[in-house]
């Protein structure tokens, strides 16, 4: 047993426990990859695509904190998580099905807002799911090994179109009458039955621990209403810890940057690779592809690099590892928009994954550390609120500058990012973990 009477659980178990995050993470890595061409082969303009993929930080930033509040209060026959986990992997199942079979720029976007916040429901529980389940000794290993599995999920997110036209021969150029490929509909299928098969596999074999007496009776104390929920993240943000407030500064450059590259690498791959802009051509699509491949390529990286980072950030700290890594994939950002061979492609993306890797892992690290455990829920949601506000602002604010500042052109919102990327890496170093603040009396 370890402290607080949870019990040490094998890597195998941890694993397990962690692999619904592929499904999750397969989700995210096919709205990455393909959200911003579908908009566009239905007829949006580059400019407008931050706009149009406003559900994911609008669905982030109302959904996870409320459903962090209410998973930290809720009673069960299936635990505290757990109903949170099967409702949202049953709205995301729906969202993928559909997506492809969108006719309007308005039937994605309304299957898009479905799609995210069946993401966000389950998101953020799962991470307190972790939090809860293992001591403070696994936890390291535990929320690195989610990083580990969001790369191979969105590794294999990105890859399957690839798959599809180069190993089984789908042609790509077989589109359906609103120009979206016929690949495209294959990789969502194939993520909507992940979407609930894992996330069904990991609370089978990993269930939630049963709440003590004495979690029971606080609860019970403090019942759960919208209004209780609302002051609960209220009261949690007023006391936010230290260690906390000063992720948001890095949080902020963090995810403009990542936000902005998800949204354009491909328009500038096209341009710089194909010299090509129109979105139903295709050598557009054959961008659409190369991206696809460099992404499972980078998240590959990050994949094996989750578990490199474990013994890095005992060693160095959370903290300065995370800032390296953000440097790395600062550089990477830098270089894209100057490569015009395909092939030379996957030497910056060894940068983009190393990035990705830490951010999926160290910050959770450094935050899981410095909460108290009875709020994690509530905390985890309104770190979230961290990673989306960013998000939120880069769709507010890329529309106005897109094509005056940088010109219309995809390759100068990569540099940008590059830059926002270093910026987040000089913030990281002013964080320092912190033991957990005292609970409050409610």
């Amino acid at each position: 047993m370890t402290e607080a009477g949870k019990p040490r659980l094998s890597l195998l178990r941890i694993v397990e426990m962690n692999l619904g995050f592929l499904g999750l993470q397969f989700s995210f890595g096919l709205q990455q990859a393909n959200m911003a061409p579908i908009y566009s082969y239905l007829g949006a303009d580059e400019a407008s695509i931050p706009l149009l993929q406003l559900a994911g930080p609008m669905t982030g930033l109302l959904v996870q904190p409320l459903i962090g509040a209410m998973s930290d209060r809720t009673i069960s026959r299936w635990g505290r998580r757990t109903p949170y986990f099967i409702a949202g992997a049953i709205l995301c199942t729906f969202g993928l099905f559909f997506m492809p079979l969108s006719p309007t720029i308005l039937a994605a976007v309304s299957l898009l807002w479905i799609l995210d916040a069946g993401n966000n429901i389950t998101m953020e529980p799962y991470r307190a799911y972790v939090s809860d389940r293992l001591s403070q000794e696994q936890r390291r290993f535990g929320f690195l090994s989610q990083s580990a599995f969001t790369g191979l999920g969105q590794m294999l997110a990105y890859l399957s179109p690839s798959i599809f036209v180069n190993v089984l021969g789908f042609d790509i150029n077989a589109v359906d009458e609103h120009n979206i490929p016929v690949v495209t509909r294959a990789a969502f299928t194939i993520g909507a039955v992940l979407s609930l098969s894992t996330i069904l596999w990991s609370i089978l074999r990993v269930p939630e621990l049963p709440l003590t007496e004495a979690e029971t009776a606080r609860i019970r104390a403090n019942p759960l209403t919208p209004v209780s929920a609302v002051l609960e993240i209220w009261r949690a943000i007023v006391s936010m810890p230290t260690t906390m407030r000063k992720l948001a500064l890095m949080s902020l450059f963090q995810w403009y940057a990542m936000f902005g590259y998800w949204n354009y690498v491909i328009y500038s791959i096209a341009r710089s690779v194909y010299n090509e802009s129109d979105p139903v051509s295709e050598s557009f699509r054959r961008a659409v592809l190369d991206n696809g491949e460099i992404g499972g390529f980078y998240n590959g990286v990050a994949f094996v690099a989750a578990f490199t980072l474990v013994p890095l950030a005992r060693r160095f700290g959370a903290a300065t590892a995370h800032a390296a890594c953000l440097l790395a994939a600062g550089l990477g950002m830098l270089a894209i928009p100057h490569v015009t061979e395909k092939l030379w492609l996957f030497l910056p993306a060894i940068g983009v994954g190393l990035g990705w890797a830490s951010i999926m892992g160290n910050p959770y690290i450094i935050l899981a550390n410095s909460i108290p455990p009875e709020r994690t829920g509530v905390y985890m949601g309104i770190f979230n609120m961290m990673i989306v506000t960013p998000m939120l602002l880069n769709a507010l604010t890329m529309p106005l500058y897109f094509n005056s500042w940088l010109g219309g052109d995809a390759r100068n919102v990569l540099t940008l990012c590059g830059v926002m990327m270093a910026c987040a890496a000089v913030c990281v170093l002013w964080t320092r973990a912190e033991r957990p603040a005292p609970a409050l009396a409610h």
